[in-house]
């Protein structure tokens, strides 16, 4: 038992450790990224560090929990709690576009890919909570990034919440114009699906 203790121990400060010299280089998020896919032991000491908001390590936590997810989303399904209630707490723009793309990537695999071991985790609080933090994402001063990520996981979420739709319909027509070049081309690929949802729906 105290054996076991030890080795978690030894990976949470290892971990720590590997947070602290993260940069915002690619291949240094990969490879601690991979140490963590390596060491799944791991995520839970990853995810803490996440929404430990006020530490400098929270947003290098993001954006190795989000290499993990593209790697292997299902990771995070036991921790969705824990993200989800967390989740509107965090502000700085570092951690938010990361955890906006893991919102993203929730909703495509709820929606579109329709993981059954998923659509069994995703409570009604937990798309609550996405579905006001994307707005307010939407609404506030966040990076294009974040905002499309808020357009395409509120687009998912309006496939079953009827009223997403038309809110976010009118929140992209009145910021579109005046938009970057980022925006206004995911932001015409959202509302072409939404006129698509709608005739066929």
């Amino acid at each position: 038992m105290n054996q076991f203790v030890n080795c978690i121990s030894v990976i949470s400060e290892t971990l720590t450790e590997k947070l602290k010299y993260t940069s915002g280089h690619r291949h240094v998020r990969l490879e601690v990224a991979a140490w963590v896919l390596d060491k799944p032991t791991s995520i839970p000491y990853l995810v803490e560090h996440c929404f430990n908001i006020d530490n400098d390590l929270s947003y290098k936590a993001t954006w190795i929990l989000e290499f993990v997810c593209l790697e292997n989303l299902e990771l995070i399904y036991p921790f969705l709690d824990d993200f989800f209630k967390n989740l509107p707490k965090v502000y700085k723009h570092q951690a938010v576009r990361p955890l906006a793309k893991i919102c993203e990537m929730l909703a495509k695999r709820n929606y579109k890919n329709e993981d059954p071991k998923l659509t069994k985790l995703l409570k009604s609080d937990h798309k609550e909570i996405m579905t006001a933090c994307c707005f307010d994402w939407l609404i506030s001063n966040q990076r294009v990034a974040c905002e499309v990520y808020a357009m395409s996981t509120l687009y998912y979420l309006g496939t079953e919440i009827e009223w997403i739709h038309s809110e976010l319909k009118t929140i992209i027509e009145s910021n579109i114009m005046e938009s970057t070049a980022g925006y206004k081309s995911r932001a015409k690929q959202v509302l072409s699906l939404i006129e698509k949802f709608r005739y066929i729906s």
